[in-house]
């Protein structure tokens, strides 16, 4: 080729068509891959960013199959949780229907002792919902009377007035100053017997507080102002200070036998200066009335036991009469009253407006009412020489209790259903007259004292069954099936060997690094089931007492409850998930997009390219005809 000699035109098309042909080449290598760089050499920039970001969008599209099975095993727990929760409200019905069955075995017998009780008959209660067996009496004794004490009403006796409240006075000798300190006036105070004294002080400090404002008593109003604040402050009660000149005067304001003032150990202390206080002798006790006032005792008996009783003006005034017993009804209330202040008790009082009657509240013949020993002190002159109205009294003793019989059907039932024992577990009733005992239990009851040919309570040795509540017995069954249920459903809710309900974790990773991820358990790791939910397996007798039911009807809820939040937290991370899966693939089409970016080519582009060389090289291929026709010319010379 080197010797073969080319004109300047020939060469000059030829590279022509060559070029031509190379960028055909390339053109149809664009539109037959779709894409303007399809290595390093092309683009490098653009060939390594692309390949970059398809790298990326691979290794999220390979997240995606990841994401999907996290999906799906929490979808698997969800299912689980669904239909551990119909169960759970199935043993929430189960237990409903126990609650209002009522259908307890009952059987009824006729009670039949014979004539001639021998006193130890019984009824006894065993099984069934009793820790021990119930021993019920079937016989009791004759009813006796009680014993009692009349005496006669004299409605024109005399009145019985009451006395009227005791005094002191102390007279003021002298000008008393408190203008040192230390300067005090004491002395005690006892109202009504009360065994205890109180000290009273006087000093500057009682003037001020009475509002005296001056440090000297110089008259018995001030002294009778002093002591009453004296008083106030000790808090001493129950008696009233008023003066009369010189004269102050405690008065009580009770009255009667029990009206007692008494002041003593009064002592005056002069603490220095040039007043002194005055001679404080000037204290004199006088009594109006006192221990010694008018008063009426007799003696009463009842049930062989005595007390000593008193009425005086107190009596009256506690049982609200006034200061004079006037009629029956009167002297009715304060007998009682005296009774009561004397701690008598076990007798009441009664009259029927011509005698007044004291009776026995018990029965039999150790059941008597004596009055005796009737005295008054007439200090006032206003009483007889008997309790005013009752002229006499008469007694009568109870008669002693009757032969033993047998208790009636009725008492039977008050005494069952009375025994805090049988509560909620036994139930009597009067069925036309025959005993009926009511079995509130799963379980059989044995009544023993029974002939159960015959059906008759005899307090024989024979015994009876009363089976036990079938209905809620089966229930109990049911309950414990559809529990068994609630652990099978816990340990099938697995997918692809994950299971949440078992505890199991669940790590989902959102990106290539594994630098996002969630993960996924139950709370605490713990396996849902029966035992977690504080399900146990029951006995037939849990469903005997409604207040058991009731319980268990709470566990049930609270279990319910139990299970909707962990519903609610496995549908939380299910919908985090799926949001995730959603931003996962967008991101996926975003760094496929961008990468295709980078290297796809415009086939319009690329195919107007291809037209636009075929064009070209057609015409190098004639301007290179016509090139070598020009050097073929000289050929003619020939």
């Amino acid at each position: 080729m080197s010797d073969i000699t080319l004109s300047a035109g020939v060469r000059q098309n030829l590279l022509s068509l060559q070029n031509t042909a190379d960028m055909m080449a390339t053109t149809q290598s664009r539109l037959a891959t779709g894409k303007k760089v399809n290595s390093a050499l092309d683009n490098p920039t653009n060939f390594f960013t692309s390949q970059s970001l398809n790298n990326r969008a691979s290794d999220l599209s390979s997240l995606l199959d990841s994401m999907s099975n996290g999906m799906k095993t929490l979808e698997a727990a969800d299912n689980g949780l669904t239909s551990m929760t119909k169960t759970l409200e199935s043993m929430q019905s189960t237990l409903r229907q126990a609650r209002q069955d009522k259908s307890f075995e009952k059987t009824s017998y006729s009670v039949d002792l014979g004539d001639t009780p021998a006193g130890t008959e019984q009824l006894s209660l065993s099984g069934g919902a009793l820790a021990a067996g119930v021993d019920i009496d079937l016989t009791t004794a004759g009813t006796g009377t009680a014993g009692s004490a009349t005496a006669a009403y004299t409605a024109d006796a005399t009145a019985f007035t009451a006395s009227t409240a005791a005094e002191a006075t102390f007279t003021r000798t002298g000008d008393m100053a408190f203008d040192d300190a230390g300067d005090k006036l004491e002395f005690t105070i006892d109202v009504d017997g009360s065994g205890s004294p109180t000290t009273i002080t006087i000093d500057a400090q009682t003037l001020t507080d009475a509002s005296l404002g001056t440090t000297i008593i110089d008259s018995g109003a001030d002294l009778a102002a002093a002591i009453t604040q004296g008083l106030a402050d000790a808090g001493v009660t129950g008696v009233t200070v008023s003066a009369s000149g010189d004269d102050v005067t405690f008065t009580t304001d009770s009255t009667g036998a029990d009206a007692q003032l008494d002041i003593s150990a009064v002592t005056a202390t002069n603490n220095g200066g040039s007043d002194t206080l005055a001679d404080a002798t000037g204290f004199s006790l006088t009594t109006a009335n006192g221990a010694d006032g008018d008063a009426v005792t007799f003696d009463i008996d009842v049930d062989g036991t005595s007390t000593s009783v008193t009425i005086d003006a107190q009596t009256l005034a506690d049982a609200s009469v006034g200061t004079t017993i006037d009629d029956i009804t009167e002297l009715t209330s304060v007998l009682d009253q005296a009774l009561t202040d004397a701690g008598v008790t076990g007798v009441s009082v009664a009259n029927d407006g011509t005698n007044v009657t004291f009776t026995s509240d018990s029965q039999g013949e150790d059941s008597s009412v004596t009055l005796s020993n009737f005295d008054t002190d007439a200090d006032s002159g206003n009483n007889t020489n008997s309790l005013y109205g009752l002229a006499s009294a008469t007694s009568t003793a109870g008669t002693g209790e009757g032969a033993l019989v047998a208790k009636t059907v009725d008492a039977l039932v008050a005494e069952i259903n009375a025994n805090s024992d049988l509560e909620g577990k036994v139930r009597a009733s009067n069925d036309n007259g025959s005993l009926r005992i009511e079995n509130q239990s799963t379980n059989d009851l044995t009544v023993t004292g029974v002939t159960a040919s015959t059906g008759t309570v005899d307090g024989s040795t024979g015994t009876d069954t009363i089976d036990g509540n079938k209905v809620r017995s089966d229930l109990a069954t049911q309950f414990n099936d559809l529990r068994d249920q609630l652990d099978k459903l816990s340990d099938d809710s697995s997918f692809n060997g994950i299971n949440l309900l078992q505890g199991d974790l669940l790590t989902m990773t959102f990106n290539e690094t594994s630098t996002s991820t969630l993960d996924i358990q139950s709370e605490d790791g713990e396996t849902i089931n029966s035992s977690y939910l504080g399900l146990s397996t029951i006995d037939a007798d849990a469903l005997d007492a409604d207040t058991d039911i009731d319980s268990l009807i709470s566990t049930v809820k609270s279990a319910l409850g139990t299970i909707r939040s962990q519903a609610s937290t496995f549908g939380s991370n299910l919908s985090m998930v799926e949001n995730r899966e959603d931003f996962t693939k967008n991101m996926i089409n975003t760094l496929e997009t961008g990468a295709d970016d980078l290297v796809l080519a415009d086939t319009n582009e690329e195919a107007a390219n291809m037209l636009a060389l075929q064009t070209r090289q057609q015409l190098s291929s004639t301007a290179l005809s016509l090139a070598s026709q020009a050097d073929q010319a000289v050929l003619r010379l020939f």
